[in-house]
C-alpha cells in the first residue's frame, strides 16, 4: 500500500465571519494526481491556501506525513512541499538559475550560501523540466511557458513530496498547457510526487488526473475518479449546464461537451435526417435541437457514440445490432425517416461494408427530391474500407446533385440557405 502523505482533516475556512470551506476531508497518497474543480466561488483556491499553510483552518487539520503542518516549522514544511502560484511576478534582473535556486533556500541556514550539491539539485530540476539551457536568461524575457517550466523547477528543487499548483495552465497557449501537464504527469507517475492542482477546464483535470474533488460552494460535492466525478447529473447540480460525457478512443479519458439544453425534439417542424456514425453526427445533433430544428438519425449501431448521443438527446434514431451490417428492416426505415426529411445531412464518417446501405440510403433521398448535404472534412481515401465502391457512390452523390461542405461548421448555414430557398418556392407558388 502506497504511503499516505497528505491528509484533510474535517477542515473548515473562513474569511472573516464568512465560511468559505465546509467540513473537507480527503487523503492523497503518494504518486497521486489529484484536481480540484468547481465553478468559481466554490473554494478551490482557499483549500489550496490553506494546505500550503497560507490560510489557517478554524476548524480542522492538514496533516504531512502525519503532523499537523501548523504545528512545524515553514521551512520544515517547505522541504516537504512545494506550491506553484498563479502569479509568476519575481524580482527582475534574475536569471532563471537564480530563480531555480531559491528553491534551494529552505535547506540553507541563516545567511548560508549554495554550495555544490545545491547547483547540482538545482541543474537537475531544470533538466527534468527542460529549462536548462536557459539557466543563463533573465527571466523575465521568457515566454509565459518557460517562466511555469521555471517556476516548477524552483518547487522541484525543494526536493518535495507534495506539489500544489493553482491553476498551472492558466493564460497558456494549448501547446504550452499541454507541455506542462504532461511534465507534472510524469513527475507524479515517475517521481511519485503527490500532486494538487486547481483545474479549471474540466477536459485537462480528466484527462491527467486520477482523482478529481469537486467543490459546491464550499463543500465536497463528489470525489474519485473523473469517471466517477464528472457525470452529467453533477455538472448539472454544480455548473447549471448540460453536458455529453464521452470517451476519447485514444485517451482513454474522458470529456465532456456542452449544450443548452436539454431540449426535446419538436414533433413538427423543419426536419434534418442524419447519416453519420463514429462520433461524426454528435457535434451536428447537438447544434441543430439548440437552432430549433428536428432531427432524425441512422442508421446506427448500438454501441456507436452516436447512437449514445441521440438516446440522451431523445433524437429519434433508426438501429442495429452492435457488430452487424445495416439490416433490410433498419434499412427501409432509414429511408422512411428520409423521406420525411427536409433536408439529409452525409458526414463524413468511415465507410465499411456495415455501414455502406447508408450511402445507398442517401442516394434514394437525392431521387426522392430531398436536399443531400455532404461533409467533406477528412480525405475520403482515410476512410473508405470498401476497396473504393463507397468512392464510387459519393462520386454517383455529387454528380447528382449533393451539396459539399468542407467542415461540420459549414453544415448549418447550408441548411439555413436551403430552408430560406423552399420558404421562397413556396411563397412563389
Amino acid at each position: 500500500m502506497s504511503q499516505v502523505t497528505l491528509k484533510i482533516e474535517n477542515v473548515e475556512c473562513s474569511y472573516d465571519s464568512t465560511r468559505v470551506l465546509k467540513n473537507i476531508s480527503f487523503v492523497a497518497s503518494r504518486g497521486d494526481f489529484m484536481g480540484l474543480i468547481g465553478p468559481n466561488g466554490s473554494g478551490k483556491t482557499t483549500l489550496l491556501r490553506s494546505i500550503s499553510r497560507i490560510l489557517k483552518p478554524r476548524i480542522g487539520a492538514v496533516m504531512l506525513d502525519g503532523r499537523d503542518v501548523y504545528s512545524l516549522d515553514a521551512k520544515e514544511v517547505a522541504k516537504k512541499m512545494a506550491v506553484v502560484p498563479q502569479d509568476t511576478t519575481t524580482p527582475p534582473l534574475f536569471t532563471a538559475l537564480e530563480i531555480v535556486l531559491m528553491g534551494r533556500t529552505p535547506h540553507l541556514k541563516w545567511l548560508e550560501k549554495e554550495g555544490k550539491n545545491d547547483y547540482a539539485i538545482a541543474e537537475n530540476s531544470m533538466k527534468v523540466t527542460n529549462t536548462w539551457h536557459l539557466s543563463d536568461r533573465v527571466f523575465t524575457e521568457l515566454s509565459s511557458g518557460e517562466k511555469q517550466r521555471v517556476i516548477i523547477a524552483r518547487a522541484l528543487a525543494q526536493e518535495p513530496k507534495v506539489l500544489l499548483l493553482d491553476e498551472p495552465t492558466t493564460h497558456l497557449d494549448i501547446n504550452h498547457q499541454v507541455e506542462i501537464l504532461n511534465l507534472i504527469k510524469k513527475l507524479s507517475d515517475e517521481e511519485k510526487l503527490t500532486i494538487v492542482a486547481v483545474f479549471h477546464d474540466l477536459n485537462l483535470a480528466a484527462q491527467y488526473c486520477n482523482h478529481l474533488i469537486l467543490l459546491n460552494q464550499g463543500e465536497i460535492e463528489s470525489m474519485g475518479s473523473p469517471d466517477i466525478v464528472l457525470t452529467p447529473e453533477n455538472i448539472r447540480r454544480v455548473y447549471h449546464t448540460e453536458v455529453l460525457v464521452k470517451r476519447n478512443p485514444i485517451t482513454n479519458s474522458i470529456y465532456l461537451i456542452p449544450f443548452s439544453g436539454p431540449k426535446l425534439p419538436p414533433e413538427q417542424g423543419f426536419t434534418i435526417h442524419l447519416i453519420c456514425g463514429a462520433g461524426t453526427g454528435a457535434p451536428l445533433m447537438i447544434n441543430l435541437l439548440n437552432h430549433g430544428y428536428r432531427v432524425t438519425t441512422g442508421v446506427l449501431t448500438e454501441l456507436d457514440t452516436d447512437y449514445e448521443t441521440a438516446t440522451h438527446l431523445n433524437i429519434p434514431a433508426v438501429t442495429d445490432p452492435p457488430f452487424s451490417p445495416a439490416s433490410e428492416g433498419a434499412h427501409k426505415t432509414n429511408l422512411e425517416f428520409i423521406e420525411r426529411a427536409n433536408v439529409v445531412v452525409l458526414t463524413d464518417m468511415p465507410i465499411g461494408w456495415g455501414n455502406l446501405k447508408n450511402l445507398k440510403a442517401a442516394e434514394k433521398a437525392l431521387e426522392k427530391g430531398v436536399p443531400l448535404i455532404m461533409v467533406e472534412e477528412t480525405p475520403f481515401d482515410e476512410r473508405d474500407f470498401t476497396n473504393g465502391e463507397a468512392q464510387q457512390c459519393l462520386n454517383n452523390l455529387k454528380q447528382n446533385g449533393a451539396m459539399c461542405v468542407k467542415s461540420v461548421n459549414e453544415v448549418l448555414p447550408a441548411i439555413n440557405k436551403l430552408k430560406e430557398a423552399e420558404s421562397v418556392a413556396k411563397i412563389g407558388k
